[in-house]
Order: structure tokens, then sequence, then C-alpha cells
């Protein structure tokens, strides 16, 4: 059996600096694994029967990235608390001696440094970056429902000052090169073709003394300090509202540590990361990082994707605008924008010019960058150039008729590979398709509102989309920056499938008489990122009222929601578009329309408490995602988990809604179910999968 070659490679120049070189064996990114800390210890070993050394260059022999943080996979092993506070307590330990060397230390950083990386870095006395795009430093760990457990919450603060430390851990921001030399992350920013220089430069120079930021120095105080925590915790409990313990975790051990030391701070970080690692919260978040991770590699299909090289987009509205944009700025294909009219047109280029505009005042871009992504998009009233497009996604009115001319037209102006996206919300492919010569090349390709934000697509394949048009349309919503999810062709879906029946229920409890801000409270605190009212205003009660009947008759009486569509449209209440719905939008803070109450008829009163109100809509949502599961609808608990987060903002912190369900237990959900239908009505009957796994004990996720 062979011995394994390290990841840390040291080698020594004359001018007395040694060269230490990362580069994880068989691995595309560098990861820290517990696995290495005997290769770390015996290289600092080495490093101090050194005496003639001057100083020392860390970086990467990865060509780009330095280390991508810390490999999850190797929490999962842990089993108690004590076990994960051991692996923080050891990298703090290693980090402590890197620090203790004493000659001068440089990190040499390209590419993603994150985590794990990133405390490595930190524990370097000096920092040198390459101001290549790629270059990304932050601490992602809130993410994972994790704080940063070797060092990072105590030598970032006293590196940058509390205020620009707490921004980054809370947040898990990640920061490009400029922004990381302007809060003092890093010392320099270089271009990428003289970064080992510069660091090596820098190793000669005498070793710098360490000293609190600058920043809290100007502060003053611990009271300067304990004004900017208790900011802190007062944003972090709008954003989080206690779903997530990590948070207020971090602000804990930063105090902690600036009143009390160095020391007893790293007592504390390992102390609250294995308290946080053996957490559900991180526990279902990791699991979707692991989820989304498997996904990027999956094609959706048995077959190979087809080249892309240029993409049409039919429509030059909000969600024509939107997908061009991806496809122009993140995918990096020249996309042609057909609509019926030049306003069209000239709409879908202002609104990718203001995104990009945006992008370019946070100097995210340059002037010259915007013009060039800018000259990379064009459009007309005609099909020209359609001739050379290898994808088309239409994205006009939801009318059958017009996505059958759309259908026609395509396969008379474009190649006869060409494949057609529909991006539809509600109309079933097949039908679709019944329009198209070569129904083969017919897709769904269902965006979310807006598009540049929403993380989510829907693939939609009919009976008759060929493989080759699957693997293409996923790889194609890769390359714009989404997270793909390949769906069955029933309506709604699976998103607006899950949703409807969540927003019908809000429905039912407004008109119970429950105030419209509680029932938006209770969703938000139960982790949703809008209430269910708000999210009604903000997608449109017409597209709602539009979308409903169509459920209804595919899918059963269970998607018949309470009668308010028509009142609300009759009284010109659209929501957010028309300046008028639920909420009012003519003032500065978002407030109830009380005149809503008097059109429904409604004589307001809290009754319910929150949660009560919040598992009434989420338990609708639960029992369809078991019945899309099922049928088919989505091929995984997975799959399913991710459509909902990423969709709708199922709440990450509960895994999705088969995870909690799992964390429920199959029977309780049953039970609850049961006890909603004998209070509510037959709507809430718990389906056939779900009663047939609480009898035989079964788990959406066996261990």
């Amino acid at each position: 059996m062979t011995e394994q070659a390290s990841a840390f490679t040291l080698t020594y120049a004359d001018n007395g600096i040694a060269w230490l070189k990362i580069d994880v064996p068989d691995e595309k990114m560098n990861t820290l694994q517990a696995a290495f800390s005997e290769q770390v210890t015996a290289v600092l070993n080495e490093l101090k029967g050194k005496n003639d050394l001057k100083g020392m260059v860390v970086y990467s022999g990865k060509p780009d990235n330095f280390i991508a943080g810390a490999d999850i996979r190797m929490l999962a092993a842990c089993t108690t608390t004590a076990e994960a506070q051991a692996l923080a307590e050891q990298g703090q330990q290693l980090f402590e001696q890197l620090e203790a060397l004493p000659f001068h230390t440089v990190a040499a950083i390209h590419g993603p440094c994150l985590g794990g990386g990133l405390e490595l870095a930190l524990a370097c006395h000096s920092r040198v970056c390459s101001d290549d795009d790629k270059t990304r430093l932050g601490l992602p760990e809130v993410q994972l429902g994790l704080l940063p457990g070797s060092g990072g919450t105590q030598r970032l603060p006293r590196l940058i000052g509390v205020a620009g430390a707490l921004d980054m851990i809370l947040t898990g921001k990640q920061l490009r090169a400029k922004k990381a030399k302007k809060l003092g992350v890093v010392d320099e920013s270089v271009p990428h073709s003289i970064l080992l220089d510069v660091a090596e430069q820098r190793a000669l120079q005498p070793k710098p003394k360490r000293h609190l930021a600058l920043k809290d120095r100007m502060m003053g105080s611990s009271l300067g300090r304990s004004v900017v925590f208790d900011q802190a915790a007062k944003q972090t409990r709008e954003k989080t509202r206690g779903n997530y313990p990590a948070a207020d975790a971090i602000l804990d051990v930063i105090k902690y540590g600036l009143q009390h030391g160095m020391k007893k701070g790293l007592e504390l970080e390992a102390k609250r990361f294995g308290e946080l690692v053996m957490s559900p919260e991180s526990a279902a978040l990791r699991s979707i990082f692991f989820a989304t991770t498997a996904m990027k590699k999956e094609t959706g299909s048995e077959a190979e994707p087809h080249p892309i090289r240029q993409v049409g987009v039919l429509g030059g509205g909000l969600m024509g605008g939107g997908i061009s944009h991806v496809t122009a700025t993140k995918a990096g294909y020249p996309v042609r924008i057909k609509d019926i009219s030049n306003d069209g047109i000239l709409n879908a280029l202002s609104y990718n010019y203001k995104l990009l505009d945006k992008k370019r005042k946070r100097r995210i871009i340059t002037k010259a960058e915007l013009q060039k992504q800018m000259l990379s998009i064009g459009g007309s009233i005609d099909y020209t150039a359609f001739d050379r497009m290898d994808v088309v996604v239409e994205a006009v009115f939801e009318d059958l008729k017009l996505k059958h001319q759309m259908v026609k037209e395509i396969e008379a102006n474009a190649k006869p590979t060409t494949i057609f996206a529909t991006n539809t919300s509600s109309l079933p492919i097949h039908q679709i398709a019944e329009a198209a010569e070569r129904p083969q090349n017919v897709v769904g390709l269902h965006y979310f509102s807006p598009v540049e934000k929403m993380p989510l697509v829907e693939v939609i394949p009919h009976e008759g989309t060929s493989q080759e048009t699957i693997a293409t349309v996923v790889a194609l919503a890769k390359k714009q920056g989404k997270t793909p999810i390949v769906v069955g062709d029933t309506a709604g879906f699976y998103v607006n499938r899950i949703l409807a029946p969540y927003m019908n229920e809000a429905a039912n409890v407004l008109l119970s008489g429950e105030p419209i801000e509680h029932i938006d409270t209770a969703l938000l605190d139960f982790g949703f990122p809008v209430g269910p009212i708000t999210l009604l205003d903000e997608v449109g009660v017409d597209i709602g009222a539009k979308i409903m009947p169509i459920l209804v008759s595919e899918l059963g009486e269970r998607f018949q929601g309470p009668d308010v569509f028509d009142t609300l449209l009759n009284d010109g209440r659209k929501g957010r578009k028309s300046g008028k719905g639920f909420y009012l939008y003519d003032s500065k803070k978002k407030a109830v329309d009380k005149s809503v109450y008097k059109l429904l008829g409604l004589d307001p009163e809290q009754k319910a408490d929150g949660q009560t109100i919040a598992m009434r809509c989420t338990l609708m949502m639960l029992n369809e995602a078991a019945r899309c599961l099922d049928e088919g609808v989505v091929r995984s608990a997975r799959d399913g988990d991710i459509g909902a987060i990423f969709g709708i903002g199922f709440p990450p912190f509960l895994g999705g809604p088969f995870r909690y369900m799992d964390q429920l237990g199959i029977d309780r959900v049953v039970e609850m179910l049961n006890e909603h239908a004998n209070k509510y009505g037959e709507r809430f009957k718990p389906c056939d999968k779900l009663v047939a796994m609480a009898q035989e004990g079964q788990v959406f996720y066996p261990a």
C-alpha cells in the first residue's frame, strides 16, 4: 500500500525564504481535512528548527483556488459535540503554531480563499491577493449553520475592526480583492502575474507587529463596541427571527473574545462550534449544500447536451428581460430578443442596462465590461438571425394559442435542431408541443421572477421530449447560474403546485378574520422569506386568479381556494403592480390597506397564535409535496426539498418539506393532518403515501 502524497510541500530558496505549497492530491480544489493534521504538524516542526529563515510564502499549487474551505464531509462523521469541538481545537492549535513562527509568513492568495482557507491566511502575518475576478475572500460558515471554528471569530475582528468583521461573518459574504484591501483583510491586491514576487518581497521584510484595528481605536472604548454589538444583534434578530442559532453564537463568541482575551475567545469558539455542528439547523443546511453540489454534476438525462453558441428569447417583458440577462452576462452566450414591437425590445435592453449599471456603480464591472455585455444582447421585431439559434426561450403571455403560434414560427425560422423552451408557469408542456412538427425539441423551462435573483429553474419534459433536449437545457440553466430540477409535466409542475394549497389556506385564515399582518408575521417567524399575503401582492392577484382554475380542473377540488380573487380584481386590486392590493404601495412604510377588510366583509381580530396559523398553511404544502413525489412529479425527496427552498423560500434551516416531515415524524404529520381535516375540512386529508409511510415506519431519507 503506497503512502498518500502530502498536500503540503516545503521548499527553500537561497534568499532565506521558505515556500509552502498547498496542493491536495487528486482534487480540483484545495480543501482542509482533519487527516492533514499530521502533515501540517510535520511541516511546522521542520520550520521551528530553521533559525536562518527570513520569511515564508504560503501559496496554492492549484491554478485557480487558494483554499476553498474545510471539507465539511468530515463533520458528518462527528457523533458528539465533543468530537466536533475537538476538530475545531485541532485547527486552532495548528494555526496558532503557524502564527507563532518567528519569521514573516505571507499568504499569497489567488482564487477562492474561504472558511478554513481564510482562517489559515489570517494566521499568517500578512496577506497579498491577486486582483483577479476569480479571487474571493470570506467566512461563509454561517450559511451552513456554523461559525468559523479555527480562530476566524477572534482574528478577523482584531484585524479589521468589529463592525467589518460582524458584517462578514454574520452574512457569510465573499469579498472581491478591492473590497478586501479596502477593509484591511489583505495588505495588497496585485496582478496575478506578480503575486508571488510581491509576496516574496513582503516576506523578506521584518515581521509586522499585531495591533488592534484602527477602526476599533476610533470607536474609542468598549462602550463604542457595545453599541455596534447591540445594533448587530437587533438586525440579526429581525433577519433570523431566532431560527438560526449560529448567528447568535457568532455575536456571543466575538464579544466574549474581545472582553476576555484571545485564549478564552478561542475556547468558546471551539465549544460553540461543536454545539452547532450537532444542531438540527446545521444538519439541514449542510444537507442542502451536499444536494446542490451533487446536482451540479448531474445532466438531468442519460444523454450528452448539444453545444450552445447562441440563444434566442421571445418576448421583451419582465421575464424575457431577465432571461436574456442571465443568458448573456452569466452564461456568456450572445442573445437575440424578438418582440412584436420595438418598445418591447427597448424595454428588455433597458432592463439589462439598469442591472449592469448597478454592477458598474458598485465597481463590480467596468464601463468597458458593461458596454461589451450590452453588445452581446440584440433584438428585432422579426426573426432575423434566428436560423443561427441553438435554443429559443419563449417568454410570452400565458395563452395556449399564442404559444402554438410561437412554436410554428420558430420551426419555420430556426434550424431543425433548435430547441424550443417554453417559460410557462401553468400550461402543460404536452399541450404546447401538440403544435410542433418536432415535439422532441420542445421542453418547459420555468424561471421564477425576478429571473436574475431567483436560483431555481424547473425543467419540464413532456413524453416526447428527447433526452438530448433535456440535457441541453439543464446545461444552459447551470451556465445561467441556476439550480435546475427536472419535474413532471402536470398542472402547476412542482413549485406552483405545492405553493397553491399553502396560499389558499392563508386566504382561508384571512377570511376567518385573522389580521393580514398577523398571518404574514406568523409565516415570517416560521422561516419563510415573505408572508403569503405579501407574496400574493408581489406575484399578482390576477396571476393567482388565472392559475387556480387550471389546477382545480386538472388536479381536483382540493385546489379550490376561497372566492376572493374576483372581488379583489373587480376593485382594481392586482397587487403591487397596480399600486393596490392587500397592502398600500403609495407610502414609504409598508402598511395594510384597511379598506380590504370592508371589501371582503371582515372585522379583523387576532384569535389564533402565530404557530397555529403557520402550521395550518404549511401542512397543506407538506401533504401536496408528498403527493408530488408519489406521482413522480419530482424525481426524489432531495429534488423536492431543493425546489421548495430555492423556488419559494421554504425555510432552509428545516431542510425542505421532506426533511422537515422526517424531523417531525411521518406518523405525527399524518396525525396533524387528520386533526386539521376534522377541524377545517377534507382538503387536509393525508395523502395515501404519507399514510402508508406512517404505517410502515418509513422516512424520506433513510440513514
